[in-house]
């Protein structure tokens, strides 16, 4: 069987949703920075990319019409270039790469860009006009449940106490801005 590798990776930097500096940056031009940013570190010609394949949790407004596509455009890739968008919400870019991964380790494909692209500040959570099911909302509560929910109910299961999130919330923020001065994230941040 055929390996599959990470030949080159990147990502922006993270903003505040919705005051920070990049609340009014597009997704799509976040994303296509981004790739650009890959193709170069890569060495690759762009012509060598055979799909982009993105995740994204709310596909709609500036993430939406299929944002795969439109970024793999926005970025310079050629139009022979396919791109897809999935959700899985919060597993979407994981989902994305784990897709890229199994077609290149089959013999699909041999080069394909995958990530995520989120903005929570141009598009609320949840999406712009909340819709569930009825009925799958009264059989399947929880399919519904957001992040929040989700972690308070694990943390009563697990017997973790707010005080114990709080502080470990502000020990990872701590070692993350120490990570930043120090430069650390400078190679993968575009």
């Amino acid at each position: 069987m055929r390996n599959a590798v990470i030949v080159s990776a990147a990502r922006t930097a993270v903003g505040k949703a919705p005051r920070g500096s990049l609340r009014t940056t597009r997704p799509d031009d976040m994303a296509a920075t981004v790739i650009k940013a890959v193709i170069d570190r890569a060495g690759i010609e762009a012509s060598a990319v055979e799909d982009v394949v993105l995740g994204c949790a709310y596909p709609e407004g500036p993430q939406g019409n299929n944002m795969g596509r439109v970024v793999a455009l926005r970025s310079g890739l050629p139009s022979s270039v396919a791109g897809m968008t999935l959700n899985r919400l919060c597993a979407s870019g994981l989902q994305a790469i784990a897709i890229a991964a199994q077609r290149v380790l089959t013999g699909e494909s041999d080069i394909i860009i995958a990530g995520g692209a989120e903005t929570m500040s141009l598009v609320k959570r949840g999406g712009f006009q909340w819709d569930p099911n009825p009925t799958v909302q009264q059989e399947y509560p929880g399919v519904y449940m957001n992040m929040g929910l989700t972690a308070e109910i694990l943390a009563a299961e697990r017997g973790i106490t707010r005080d114990e999130m709080d502080e470990f919330a502000y020990h990872s923020h701590r070692k993350a801005a120490l990570a930043l001065d120090k430069g650390y994230f400078d190679e993968e941040i575009v």
